[in-house]
């Protein structure tokens, strides 16, 4: 059976066939996907799905791939990309937009408006979809502060609205990751009425501590271990000794010791056991088991 020719056969969207992996991930590991299909409406999402299910074809959902590892060289199924799904919809304080829109644009966008809550976002490189998914946050807030209500497609290929109290919004966890299956294809945000000059002050003093303190130019997929309750991940593995540390192109930043970044090339297999020594050292000297921000990807 030739998937991808059965794929494009079903008129869903756009098919990239051999992607290069690197595009679709933030740490840019090298690598082949068998395809890479961004459906052009809901009804053309439910049908390649229902094909890729009848057919017992690997498939996975996702945003930028700003918190994937991927860990084969060859990520032999389909990767469903919602960039499509990116309309934008601002009624007064109330934001309804697609999943595939990128946060960091939305972000910009309201904040210049005057429009007050989603500050914390214009550092996230990911999609408003991708970061409901993850309940991306950062400076003390997070994306179940502002969610009112997101569209989802469920496993059983239905469309239905969940509600802020139903999406089960904790640290860096959401019901999406919980309940796989469930796809989140709209969100609505409430925000607040603020002053503009404020607002965007806020944001290019973040963005100043941002490029002092985190390794943004080198690839990376943000911090990569929650901060235990009371204390600093880049903390615990820097006094590790940890700062610094190479393996094979997977490298512990010297400027963030929560941040991994890749400076030559490192695989995603690279990544992920570096990862898991740190984890591993850090219980074995502290008693604290770090929880992984980061998914990785087999």
């Amino acid at each position: 059976m030739d998937i991808i020719k059965e794929i494009k056969q079903l008129k869903c969207g756009k098919v990239i066939e051999n992607a290069n992996l690197k595009n679709f991930n933030t740490y840019k590991v090298l690598g082949t996907v068998l395809g890479v299909v961004y459906p052009n409406s809901v009804e053309n999402l439910k049908k390649l799905i229902a094909f890729l299910r009848e057919n017992k074809i690997k498939y996975k959902v996702i945003g930028n791939g700003s918190n994937l590892i991927f860990c084969n060289n060859n990520y032999d199924g389909i990767l469903i990309k919602l960039d499509c799904f990116d309309d934008l919809k601002i009624d007064d304080i109330k934001v309804t937009v697609g999943a595939g829109y990128s946060l960091i644009k939305l972000s910009y966008k309201v904040s210049q408006l005057g429009l007050s809550g989603l500050e914390f976002a214009t550092g996230i490189p990911g999609t408003v979809g991708g970061a409901i998914y993850m309940n991306a946050g950062a400076y003390k807030s997070d994306m179940g502060y502002i969610v009112s209500e997101v569209k989802v497609l469920t496993p059983d290929l239905e469309v239905k609205t969940m509600y802020n109290r139903d999406l089960d919004f904790h640290y860096r966890s959401s019901f999406f990751q919980k309940n796989p299956g469930h796809i989140c294809l709209e969100a609505t945000f409430i925000l607040r009425r603020g002053n503009r000059d404020m607002i965007m002050e806020i944001i290019e003093d973040r963005k100043r501590r941002r490029l002092m303190t985190q390794p943004l130019e080198y690839p990376s997929a943000g911090s990569v271990f929650r901060n235990p309750e009371n204390d600093f991940a880049g903390r615990l593995i820097e006094e590790l000794g940890y700062k610094g540390k190479n393996l094979d192109g997977a490298k512990v930043s010297e400027k963030h010791a929560n941040f991994i970044i890749n400076t030559n090339g490192a695989s995603g297999n690279d990544i992920k056991n570096l990862i898991l020594e740190i984890r591993d050292k850090v219980k074995e000297r502290y008693g604290i088991e770090l929880k992984i921000e980061q998914e990785f990807v087999e």
